[in-house]
C-alpha cells in the first residue's frame, strides 16, 4: 500500500505558475504509474496528466497540453505537476493518484484505473 500527500497549491493570478508535488510513502513510488486529476465545484473529477513508472511516457489532457508538465523523481518518491500560463478555469482541487501492478511504460488516464489517491490540494487562479 502507498500513501500520497500533495503540496504546492495556492492562489495565483491568471498567467502565473505553480508546481504541485506528490510524495509517496509506504512503498517505492517507482512501482507505480502516477497521475494528476482535478475537480472543480459541481463538476466530475477529470484527468489532467499521467506518467509511467519510469517517467519515459507522459500524457497530458488536451485542456492543459502545452501548459502543464508532469514529471517524477523516483529517488525522492515524488511526482510533480508544473503548471504554467494558468487560467481561471484551472481552479480546482488537484489530486494525485497511483496505480500498481502495471508495466514500466504504461500510463493510465481514467479515475477507475487508479488504486490510491491523495487528499488533494487547492489551486485557485484569479482573473
Amino acid at each position: 500500500q502507498v500513501q500520497l500527500v500533495e503540496s504546492g497549491g495556492g492562489l495565483v493570478q491568471a498567467g502565473g505558475s505553480l508546481r504541485l508535488s506528490c510524495t509517496a510513502s509506504g512503498r517505492t513510488s517507482s512501482n507505480y504509474a502516477m497521475g494528476w486529476f482535478r475537480q472543480a465545484p459541481g463538476k466530475d473529477r477529470e484527468f489532467v496528466a499521467a506518467i509511467s513508472r519510469t517517467g519515459g511516457s507522459t500524457y497530458p489532457a488536451d485542456p492543459v497540453k502545452g501548459r502543464f508538465t508532469i514529471s517524477r523523481d523516483n529517488a525522492k518518491n515524488t511526482v510533480y505537476l508544473q503548471m504554467n500560463s494558468l487560467k481561471p478555469e484551472d481552479t480546482a482541487v488537484y489530486y494525485c493518484a497511483a496505480r500498481g501492478a502495471i508495466s514500466y511504460n504504461d500510463i493510465v488516464t481514467t479515475t477507475q484505473g487508479y488504486d490510491y489517491w491523495g487528499q488533494g490540494t487547492q489551486v485557485t487562479v484569479s482573473s
